[in-house]
């Protein structure tokens, strides 16, 4: 049985990768903030509450484990959520080279994904004010932090530009650094989707050293 540690696992995108994790008969380390947004009982999840810039105590967190899910957000309401992003990712790749684990499977945002020959979905406009400097964060850890890695056998999972809640139908497109949208020009995936997506991943690593996204 593999064991996989989840940074995050409280959030939207995070608690639906438990369930598919779960589901699947991993063991899961959930990281945390707060451990008491989590409710589950089950006997394969252990949930640990780690401040991810404590990079010594998360790579101890982390070891014993055989890759690592991060759906890190430092929070949406957050005033200071584009530094905090950089710094947090700063220290969760620190942490995972620390740790000796190699694959480390990133939540990615939209933002930076091409939406024409070097134009990007933040360049379009379209991107609400208040969410813009979560998405372009990402877009600098992606470019910054991640694309220069060479140590870890990183992926950073972008979704489509938009994620809800919906059905898991197992039908879905992949490409890399391309938005995907339909014929009516929509971008969607459902976080059910995306989750088993991500899991497919790391049962079947396809991607590696490399940005890949979805949509339908």
């Amino acid at each position: 049985m593999k064991k996989v540690a989840l940074i995050g696992a409280s959030g939207f995108i995070g608690s639906e990768l438990v369930k598919e994790l779960l589901t699947r008969g991993y063991q899961v380390t959930a990281i945390v903030r707060s451990a008491e947004k989590i409710k589950n009982n089950d006997k394969n999840l252990k949930v640990v509450s780690a401040n991810v810039l404590d990079m010594d105590k998360l790579s101890e967190v982390l070891k014993s484990n055989d890759a690592v899910i991060s759906a890190y957000n430092p929070g949406w309401t957050n005033p200071n959520i584009y530094d905090d992003t950089i710094k947090g990712y700063r220290s969760i790749i620190e942490a995972v080279k620390k740790s000796g684990i190699k694959r480390l499977q990133a939540v990615g945002g939209a933002g930076s994904l091409q939406v024409a020959p070097g134009k990007t979905v933040v360049d379009t406009g379209v991107i609400p004010d208040e969410i813009l400097p979560a998405v372009k964060a990402m877009a600098q850890v992606l470019k910054d932090q991640f694309l220069p890695e060479k140590d870890l056998d990183w992926v950073f999972f972008s979704p489509a530009g938009t994620i809800e809640p919906g059905e898991r139908t197992g039908k879905y497109r992949l490409g890399l650094d391309t938005l995907i949208a339909d014929d009516q020009g929509n971008s969607k995936i459902s976080v059910q989707d995306y989750a088993k997506a991500m899991v497919d991943e790391l049962e079947n690593p396809k991607h590696h050293q490399q940005r890949f996204t979805i949509g339908y």
